[in-house]
């Protein structure tokens, strides 16, 4: 029989490679996502601040689909200390996703036992944080979810994030309602956490797009940003077009979707839009706040159902139409209006949204939540039984 003073051989070895306690606390941050990285990248930032601890960019998933140009991204402001690639390039679909994650766990694991961080640090609750936090929490690394306990029906979103949630040791939530709901998935109350959103923070200072960049994007009345919600191709295809239908002759900036399935189906109806629909494929963070502080502005709109429209753009002054169910019971600004999917929906949310005057109210903080998180990384000892050891509250 193994007695309770037995001991891991594994966790040994583990110990072995931690550091000494005079060295920087590491710090795994993973980004996966080009909309995930902006979130990050103040926390990114706040740890690197903080000589006590020591930063590791690790680049994932969708970062790494050709052309890369969000892992250019990531490089122009970090160094990245591994690149972990899970999808394929051409192959979108449940099922896809599913032979993704499979290879993410496993390349997770390798790059933490090679780089040896103390706190993995992830966010949301797409594919990428998921594989991160199963391979940390399996492997006996305190893993820091940020924006856990929030609502998004998505695809798969609400699932996941939960389950990261409980795969996590240290959770930083963006709004009370949310903190709540991680305290009664049974995580302790104590390792929760309010730090706000880190998409709010700098907003502040984000200065409207200049005229020549703003007529080299066609002088857009509209922001366009619809993801799929994992349905077939062609009903995304339908669902997109309907919404494009809908827009008519404004002047509309439509962005590529991400990666989830049925990306392909709403392509398809981008590229098949009017001369009134310019598309391009990635903005960087700073150019894209830029766009909506000016449309915040010029009486323009962001239409789609990205969580910006319902976070950054109440911030940074501009309405906002969520169409269907992908955010559905999510938090929000009073910047935004809800509608269905059909075009008459749409033409009348619209209206509604346009009407809506700044300044708008927002549950996400008051844009130091960056800052949060890097005290708490640094506050919090990682290598403590009590938080990782998980124990169900209730």
């Amino acid at each position: 029989m193994i007695g309770d003073d037995w001991t891991d051989p594994k966790d040994e070895l583990a110990r072995d490679r931690r550091p000494s306690p005079d060295s920087p606390r590491r710090v795994a941050v993973v980004t996966g996502t080009r909309a995930e990285f902006g979130l990050l990248k103040p926390v990114m930032e706040a740890v690197r601040d903080r000589p006590e601890l020591g930063l590791l960019v690790i680049a994932a998933g969708s970062h790494l689909i050709q052309p890369a140009e969000t892992f250019r991204e990531v490089k122009k402001h970090f160094e990245v200390a591994d690149s972990v690639p899970m999808q394929t390039v051409g192959r979108t679909g449940r099922w896809a996703d599913v032979e993704a994650l499979g290879k993410g766990v496993a390349r997770f694991g390798r790059s933490f036992e090679r780089l040896a961080p103390e706190w993995v640090v992830v966010l949301g609750d797409r594919i990428e944080a998921f594989a991160a936090a199963s391979a940390a929490s399996v492997g006996g690394i305190a893993v820091c979810h940020i924006h856990g306990g929030d609502r998004a029906e998505g695809v798969a979103d609400e699932a996941m994030r939960h389950a990261i949630t409980k795969l996590s040791h240290l959770h930083l939530a963006a709004s009370e309602q949310s903190a709540d709901r991680i305290r009664r998935l049974g995580e302790r109350p104590e390792h929760v956490r309010i730090i706000g959103s880190p998409a709010i923070d700098g907003l502040d200072r984000v200065e409207a797009m200049g005229d020549d960049a703003f007529a080299e994007l066609g002088s857009p009345e509209i922001v366009f940003l619809k993801h799929p919600i994992g349905r077939p191709d062609e009903a995304e295809e339908h669902a997109a077009s309907q919404a494009l239908e809908a827009l008519g002759s404004l002047r509309t900036l439509a962005l590529h979707p991400n990666h989830d399935p049925g990306r392909e189906g709403i392509l398809r109806a981008l590229l098949g839009a009017g001369s009134n629909v310019k598309v391009v494929k990635h903005l960087e963070r700073s150019q894209f706040l830029a766009l909506l502080r000016r449309l915040g502005t010029s009486g323009g709109a962001i239409v789609g159902n990205s969580s910006c429209g319902l976070i950054e753009a109440a911030a940074l002054g501009l309405p906002a139409l969520n169409i269907g169910a992908r955010q559905r019971g999510r938090e929000h600004g009073s910047n935004v209006v809800h509608c269905a999917s059909d075009a008459d929906a749409i033409r009348e949310g619209l209206d509604a949204a346009r009407s809506l005057t700044p300044p708008f109210g927002h549950p996400f903080g008051d844009g130091v939540a960056g800052v949060r998180a890097a005290a708490a990384l640094s506050e919090i000892d990682p290598r403590d039984t009590a938080l990782l050891r998980k124990h169900c509250a209730y």
